[in-house]
């Protein structure tokens, strides 16, 4: 996992969850992953402060990669890969 302030990785699906509290964003990600195949990249937009944590620890439980973190001023970008 990288933490970038720029980075470009191709994804198949976005879910955008800014201005949402935990656990939305989570749960909304999780939905999303569900309509993917396994191998799709998953980004989701945060801006919730404790998302990259979040985040960490869902893929971590889940088995889905972490693939990267984009931390920007007001908002963290996350990609996913499911497994």
């Amino acid at each position: 996992m990288s933490e970038a302030t720029q980075s470009h990785v191709e994804f198949q699906q976005s879910v955008d969850a800014t201005g949402l509290a935990c656990p939305l964003p989570i749960l909304r990600a999780k939905k999303a992953l569900a309509t993917l195949v396994s191998g799709d990249v998953l980004q989701v937009i945060t801006t919730d402060k404790g998302a990259v944590r979040d985040f960490q620890a869902f893929c971590r439980q889940t088995g889905n990669e972490l693939v990267a973190q984009v931390l920007e001023t007001e908002r963290a970008v996350h990609y996913l890969r499911r497994r």
